[in-house]
């Protein structure tokens, strides 16, 4: 393996200084440091670094272990060679990564950055000292941000495209603003925005993010969801259906069973209120309710309005005529109180949010039950499976079948104008404008949502594999381009013909080439594979000329490479055709240009 082997310790600092993206500059204490750090790393003898890099990966150079290397390394990373940057500067390449100051693991950090603020006299800056207290405790997360390590690695580019989605939805202009409760009809018909978090708890707002507002029948999916955690999967779904209704959310209609049809509509709603805490009083059961929500929100703004509280039951005429239709069908485990369930849902549905504090709960659930700003396990698994195929199936009244379809993403909207919406294993966005339509779904939320997955390879059957078309922001730039130039090496390494052909047929460059400008066909060589030399790599345009009988074009090519066949430069090209007759300057620039075809 003469050419993956064999790699000198020149070779290893070309490489990891390209990695790093040439941000240390020459002569500085980054450098020195970057040098002394190759050094070690070309040392050990467990370690074939050559064809580890392949492919330029900037964080390669911080695998090591946690330590002040690692610190100093990183510093030099983000000050790009820099002894000193400015604390904003710091604080701006952090925000580009999708890191936001307000984050709880960034605490001590931003405690540090605070200080240094209040101690300077003049523009407060950052050295190696003050990046090392501020990294302390939080090496990892940095790293693996500015490594490019989380979920969304180009979040920058991701967020832009998002931006675009919501001046695309903002121009939007049907609907109506819910009225049947009268503190809902005094929002403004104009208000709209959009917040996401990602499972790395990358977050970016846009519009009218921290107007609070009320959570509606958003709520059902968390509330759901918390009684699973509490009480499991049987015991729930003795008193609750698991099938679409196929009716008005607010229908007076059970399944067959005498049950409701499921925890999304406001029947098997009220029923999941009699589950929680049913042996608490009611004060206790709404603080243990908040505090839920809390936990889910990474201690984001959760709150409660009174005024939506008292118009609820004010007009709650058909949800009151719900819970003694559910009584009568005794629906309630025994010994629950009918009117405490409704007046508890009633509450439920005035919990206030924001669409920031809304976004990270939705991404708790993309998380499997890990809120991803805090780390701290909220819900089970079980309960987070179970509320996103209750939410995928009947989440959005009574367009649940068309958004499963065109979106194919759990979700639940309410009239409030909200729509929360889960990408698994990615993030979780609020959605909130209060136009609502006919069923009761935002207008601008709904538009948002299908733009969303007609961009991003986010519906649960796209296929990741060959629907190419749509972009995937959890790979970086060049990804592609890098899988195959590995596959390709490997494949010459290994003598791997069928490899090779199907690399062929499949379109792929099979010109390629490493860091260090070697082919595949390179790497064949310095094998001694001879059985893939004979492998068609590709045409010349000569080739190609005579194939499809192109002949004064092979004239041409023919004419050049005899010529270029007697010199050893392309500069030393005589001005003498070979029948003796001169090239005028016309003809030579054509000859340098075929230079690089023959």
């Amino acid at each position: 393996m003469h050419c993956l082997k064999h790699l000198r310790l020149s070779n290893a600092r070309i490489c990891l200084t390209r990695q790093a993206g040439n941000l240390l500059r020459p002569g500085s204490n980054g450098e020195r440091l970057f040098r002394r750090q190759l050094r070690t790393s070309a040392s050990s003898p467990t370690q074939h670094p050559h064809f580890e890099q392949v492919v330029p990966d900037q964080g390669t150079v911080y695998r090591k272990g946690v330590g002040s290397g690692q610190e100093d390394l990183l510093f030099y990373t983000i000050t790009q060679g820099e002894e000193k940057i400015s604390v904003s500067h710091f604080v701006n390449a952090l925000q580009s990564t999708g890191l936001v100051a307000s984050d709880p693991r960034l605490q001590d950090c931003m405690q540090q950055l605070d200080q240094a603020v209040q101690e300077s006299a003049g523009t407060a800056v950052m050295d190696q000292e003050l990046f090392r207290k501020c990294a302390a405790n939080n090496i990892i997360l940095l790293t693996e941000a500015f490594q490019k390590k989380f979920i969304i690695p180009d979040f920058m580019t991701f967020i832009a495209n998002i931006n675009q989605l919501y001046y695309s939805a903002q121009n939007q202009q049907g609907g109506q603003v819910a009225n049947y409760i009268p503190q809902l009809a005094k929002f403004s018909p104009d208000l709209w925005g959009v917040s996401l978090c990602t499972v790395d708890g990358q977050r970016h707002s846009v519009g009218d993010t921290r107007v609070p507002f009320c959570l509606q029948s958003c709520i059902k999916p968390l509330e759901y969801a918390l009684a699973i955690h509490e009480s499991g999967t049987e015991k729930v779904h003795q008193y609750v259906g698991k099938e679409p209704s196929g009716v008005k959310f607010n229908k007076l209609n059970l399944n067959e069973d005498d049950k409701p049809h499921n925890p999304m509509v406001n029947a098997g709603a009220i029923v999941i209120s009699s589950l929680i805490k049913p042996e608490v009083k009611k004060a206790e059961k709404f603080d243990y309710m908040m505090d839920y929500l809390k936990r889910m929100a990474g201690g984001e703004y959760v709150g409660f309005s009174n005024a939506t509280f008292q118009s609820e039951k004010e007009t709650g005429d058909r949800n009151f005529a719900i819970g003694y239709y559910l009584k009568e069908k005794k629906c309630f485990p025994q010994g629950a109180d009918m009117i405490a369930a409704l007046d508890f849902y009633f509450q439920l549905c005035s919990i206030e949010v924001t669409c920031e504090s809304a976004s990270i709960m939705a991404a708790t659930l993309a998380n499997g039950g890990i809120c991803p700003i805090t780390d701290k396990r909220v819900l089970s698994a079980e309960a987070v499976r179970n509320t996103l195929s209750l939410m995928h199936s009947c989440g959005m009244y009574d367009f649940s079948g068309q958004f499963a379809f065109h979106v194919g993403l759990p979700a639940k909207s309410g009239v409030s104008g909200a729509v929360l919406l889960v990408v698994p294993n990615i993030m979780g966005l609020m959605c909130w404008s209060p136009p609502v339509d006919r069923v009761g779904n935002s207008v601008r939320g709904i538009h948002f949502c299908q733009e969303l997955v007609s961009l991003f390879n986010f519906h649960n059957y796209d296929n990741l594999r060959h629907f190419a078309k749509k972009l995937d922001p959890r790979r970086q730039a060049g990804h592609e381009r890098n899988k195959a130039v590995i596959e390709l090496m490997f494949a010459a390494y290994s003598g791997d013909v069928s490899a090779l052909r199907r690399f062929a047929l499949s379109a792929v460059d099979m010109e390629l080439r490493d860091y260090d400008s070697r082919s595949a066909l390179h790497v064949a060589a310095a094998e001694g594979k001879t059985c893939l030399l004979s492998f068609r790599w590709g045409n010349t345009p000569l080739d190609d000329a005579l194939q499809f009988s192109q002949d004064s074009v092979v004239e041409v090519l023919k004419q050049y490479q005899c010529i270029y066949s007697h010199t050893l430069l392309p500069e030393v090209i005589s001005p003498q055709a070979p029948n003796g007759s001169t090239l005028d300057a016309e003809d030579l620039r054509s000859m340098e240009l075929l230079e690089g075809f023959v």
